[in-house]
């Protein structure tokens, strides 16, 4: 499929066509992270963000689904490995995708685990063989804690067989993701299927970073590509100064953003402790630059003219996958504290 043909079939497509996914399994973006004795790509934390950040230029949903399910497929390095086996040494290419939030409870029963809830956003649920969620832990109805005090949370694999998805993803952008929620009623499911966020079984380095970082660095590329793709469709309509000052902003989160990447790595290789000060740093210098782009598309898109009202038209669409992707809880939760 060429790059041309690509577009066309992601133009306001409402879901991925059964092309389009086969064509995403055959460069096996699925397995961008996944290690090669797995038959994943393996790629290292740098080269993986620049094929997200393209896809996400070739297209939000694009960008954005594969983002989101090869993260999910991340977790092969939390997965217990003889469970990681069983998922992902099969003939059927494993997508996995879920919700990142605790919207349900799972009932310990001796070496299993009844789950109960209904989750929500789950990025590609049509798509995906295996879906993820976190859940409350409980006994007898009572929530058990952990060693800080808090609630004890776990989080489950569960084959797609075993939930039913609510089609209730009714956005302005986005819209090929089918980012929906999902009912899991009444499931037994085995202890193998849990784990958790930065424990990890296998050894190469992308399983050594922490979790908040991959998550804020890979969603940030997809911020930087649709943006890109911004750009350069509004170059095609007008020649305002104001073009050269996201022109500006993008090559400086650019370079940050790699930055970031390349220290991460270093210290990886050097087996370095990546402390909470670079964290936190990468998390609010993510979302500064996402604040910065939202108020230039503000002020660009009344100039752009009756072209980028039109729902078919590329404008159009990227100014409402990128409003859409703004709201994603990574970065919703605490922008509400820098100042604009």
């Amino acid at each position: 499929m060429t790059l041309k043909q690509l577009k066309s079939k992601l133009q306001n497509s409402k879901v991925l066509s059964d092309e389009v996914l086969t064509w995403i399994t055959q460069q096996n973006y699925w397995n961008l992270w996944v290690p090669k004795s797995y038959n994943g790509l393996e790629k290292s934390l740098t080269a993986g963000l620049k094929i997200l950040q393209s896809l996400a230029k070739i297209n939000g949903s694009l960008g954005w689904t594969i983002t989101l399910c090869s993260g999910a497929n991340f977790f092969i390095g939390n997965m217990k490995p003889e469970f990681a086996q069983k998922v992902f040494e099969t003939k059927e290419n494993p997508i996995l995708g879920g919700s990142g939030g605790v919207f349900g409870t799972a009932e310990k029963q001796e070496e299993n685990y009844l789950l109960n809830g209904i989750w929500r956003y789950a990025t590609g649920a049509p798509y995906l063989t295996h879906f993820t969620l976190n859940a409350k832990i409980t006994e007898n109805g009572t929530t058990l804690k952990d060693e800080n005090g808090a609630d004890k949370i776990l989080s489950f694999v569960l084959p797609k067989n075993k939930v039913e998805i609510i089609e209730d993803w009714n956005t302005m952008g986005l819209k090929a993701t089918a980012t929906c929620s999902f009912n899991v009623k009444d499931v037994l499911i085995a202890e193998e299927n849990t784990f958790v966020y930065n424990h990890f079984y296998l050894s190469q380095e992308i399983f050594k970073i922490d979790f908040s970082a991959f998550a804020d660095l890979t969603l940030m590329v997809n911020y930087l590509g649709m943006v890109e793709h911004y750009l350069e469709e509004s170059k095609k309509e007008i020649n305002h100064s104001v073009l050269k000052t996201l022109e500006n902003s993008l090559q400086k989160a650019n370079s940050q953003v790699y930055i970031f990447a390349e220290e991460i790595e270093k210290r990886i290789s050097q087996n370095n402790k990546i402390e909470e000060e670079l964290l936190q740093n990468i998390h609010q210098t993510c979302s500064r630059f996402i604040l910065d782009f939202s108020a230039l598309l503000i002020k660009i898109h009344p100039f752009l003219g009756m072209k980028a009202a039109r729902i078919n038209h590329p404008l159009n669409q990227i100014f409402r996958d990128y409003f859409t992707a703004t709201q994603h809880h990574n970065f919703v939760k605490r922008k509400s504290n820098l100042k604009a």
